[in-house]
């Protein structure tokens, strides 16, 4: 392993405390290094990149201002954290970063008493900040703190106004920090990224904004009537600048900024003075996603994750082959949905705020009336994937996994029910790998399989991707339509395969055997062929099932399997807990069947974050747990077979 030496000033922060003991001078010399430090790190061994570098001057002014981890800070998303983990104890372990049996990417409770509040998801800062601050209040902890970090990309899903609506009453003394960088991984949409826009650049409301600011600072703290006047200054802004009302005051939150996030000095002044400031406050501050690297300032969606990647010339490396190797099957989903689309006039496309992830930007670029990112609004796109629906339209709602289920309801409530035919591409469904618990997509059989009218099912492959596709925007599929698929790359190097309509609750047999049956959903089934090619050599004969669908059930295939299989194997990537397994067990009972089956897939357990090969075999679904599973289910007819020999 490479080793990573901090800068010299750096190398003496091991907690907030040694921070405190700065001067002002030195501050900045430490902020200087802490962003060095994350690139060099990131750079060997990836993660992500250009969100930490963007509050590198906000992490050390919070943590010199405040008395964390008392006063409690809460990140929201996490991936800006990284200064944080830094400067509170895990310097040394910063390596480990995503590594399986290492640090978080996230902030994590288990991991760190500075870590309050575990995230992954976005938009869920505010409410826990607003809780911790409720708490505290309840507890006569009035000298604590809460402060909720949040991005204006963040702002946009509903949660977050939710919060802001419940904390301009609360009569909490809690802090947020809107974090305004135009940016979440690609640019940010809508009107609310306008309007702090317009903030942002208006000169007359930020001159009299500061000049509020310097009469608050002047006022005694504490005393009725400098809370009173506070307020009339506050309101007089209405009388001078042509805007009705700022939009975070009119929800009772008093508002201070915009501020350069990047001025350190003004940022450890604002915070001191804010911390005498009574009441629910949001801080507006900007900043560069990216800051400090020049190649990730200039491109932040390409920067937000890279990869590993030569800091001086910033090249990031790529895997190198020799011969042509499978796309990614969220590119498959990119380039498929033109196709349907050049031929289909109903078709649109809508995602929530990611559309260069799960590849729906191919679209947007060439048909950008039929294709829209929303936004971090899971629970919009879905109920507007529903209207369009009611008017004829055919919608692929592109959601990943564990993001759908922030829009549950909505998937149950207003398409479900209605049984509109929206079409749900669960991208990043299974283990996802280093990101870790909060985004692997391990529920979504289970939740989705419970629901009336609903048709879920799983490619093999990217042929059978395209296929699936084909079927569930053809007029005649009239059903909630799901189509679960995982990050990463397929198995075909030749994937632009003609489309085929699939009958829908049709699975396939691949092999025939005579000893045992693996039934295998979505892409383990390539686990499941490379297990079968090991057994054949060991002198067991499985026979393999592609189900296709784990709703509906392909029930004739299935009576085929238990009339001449009395051992049974099912292989997904989801949870076991109510997932494919255990439907086919559901229809074993309910035919009454006998047989052994064995469930293989992601255990009723937090699976932690590492590679997907390591988790694969942690978590016991890959090719080797299908060759032992098999080996011991057979174990009694080898024995025999080895007698007779």
């Amino acid at each position: 392993m490479i080793e990573i030496a901090p800068g010299a000033l750096l190398k003496t922060i091991n907690s907030p405390a040694d921070l405190k003991k700065l001067s002002r001078e030195q501050l900045q010399e430490l902020t200087d290094e802490l962003r060095q430090y994350i690139i060099d790190v990131v750079s060997v061994h990836g993660g992500h990149f250009a969100a930490s570098l963007g509050v590198v001057e906000l992490t050390v002014a919070l943590h010199y201002v405040f008395n964390t981890p008392y006063d409690q800070l809460v990140w929201d998303v996490g991936h800006q954290a990284y200064g944080h983990k830094i400067l509170t104890g895990r310097r040394d372990n910063f390596v480990s970063n995503r590594k399986y049996n290492g640090i978080s990417g996230f902030p994590k409770r288990g991991e760190s008493e500075y870590d309050t509040f575990g995230v992954g998801h976005s938009s869920t800062s505010i409410s826990a900040a607003l809780g911790m601050a409720m708490a505290a209040k309840y507890k006569g902890e009035t000298d604590r703190k809460s402060v909720a970090i949040i991005g204006d990309g963040a702002m946009t899903a509903g949660i977050a106004f939710e919060a802001m609506n419940h904390a301009g009453v609360a009569d909490t003394d809690m802090l947020i920090i809107l974090n305004d960088n135009c940016m979440s991984i690609d640019p940010n949409v809508g009107a609310l990224k306008e309007y702090l826009t317009d903030i942002t650049t208006s000169q007359a409301y930020n001159k009299l904004k500061d000049d509020i600011w310097k009469a608050l600072g002047k006022l005694p703290v504490g005393k009725q009537f400098s809370r009173e006047m506070a307020s009339k200054v506050e309101h007089s802004i209405k009388s001078f600048v042509n805007k009705s009302s700022n939009l975070f005051e009119a929800l009772k939150l008093r508002y201070f900024g915009p501020i350069d996030g990047h001025n350190l000095t003004k940022l450890v002044d604002t915070l001191n003075d804010l911390k005498n400031i009574p009441g629910p406050k949001l801080l507006h501050i900007i900043t560069t996603k990216g800051k400090g690297y020049s190649l990730a300032e200039k491109d932040q969606t390409k920067w937000h994750a890279p990869g590993l990647f030569d800091k001086i010339t910033g090249e990031i490396y790529k895997k190198r082959y020799e011969l042509p190797q499978p796309p990614k099957y969220q590119d498959v989903f990119g380039h498929t949905i033109i196709e349907l689309a050049e031929k289909n006039k109903k078709i649109f496309g809508v995602t929530p705020a990611m559309p260069s992830g799960c590849s729906l930007k191919l679209m947007m670029d060439q048909m950008p009336d039929r294709a829209f990112d929303v936004g971090i609004t899971e629970q919009h796109a879905v109920t507007l994937s529903a209207g369009m629906a009611t008017q004829g339209m055919k919608v692929f709602c592109n959601i990943y996994s564990s993001f759908m289920q922030r829009a549950y309801d909505q998937v149950v409530h207003d398409v479900a029910i209605q049984n509109l035919p929206v079409i749900f591409c669960l991208d990043r469904a299974g283990l996802v790998g280093e990101d870790g618990p909060t985004h692997h997509g391990a529920y979504d059989i289970a939740y989705m399989r419970c629901i009336p009218n609903m048709i879920v099912s799983a490619p093999m492959n990217e042929g059978e991707l395209r296929n699936l596709m084909y079927t569930a925007q053809l007029d005649s599929t009239n059903n909630p339509f799901v189509i679960r698929y995982p990050r990463g790359e397929g198995v075909m190097p030749e994937w632009r395969t003609e489309m085929k309509e699939i009958k829908i609750g049709t699975g396939r047999k691949l092999k025939d055997g005579k000893d045992i049956a693996i039934l295998s959903i979505g892409h383990p089934g390539n686990f499941a062929q490379t297990a079968i090619r090991s057994l054949r050599t060991q002198g067991v004969d499985p026979a393999h099932y592609d189900m296709r669908f784990i709703k509906p059930l392909d029930e004739s295939l299935l009576h085929e399997v238990f009339q001449n299989f009395d051992k049974i194997i099912t292989v997904e990537d989801g949870t076991i807990v109510g997932g494919f397994g255990s439907a086919i067990i559901e229809f074993m009972s309910n035919h009454n069947y006998k047989a052994e089956v064995k469930m293989l897939g992601i255990p009723d357990a937090i699976v932690e974050h590492g590679s997907l090969k390591e988790l694969h075999h942690e978590c016991h679904y890959d090719a080797n747990a299908i060759v032992e599973t098999v080996l011991d289910m057979m174990k009694d007819k080898i024995k025999v077979t080895e007698l007779h020999q």
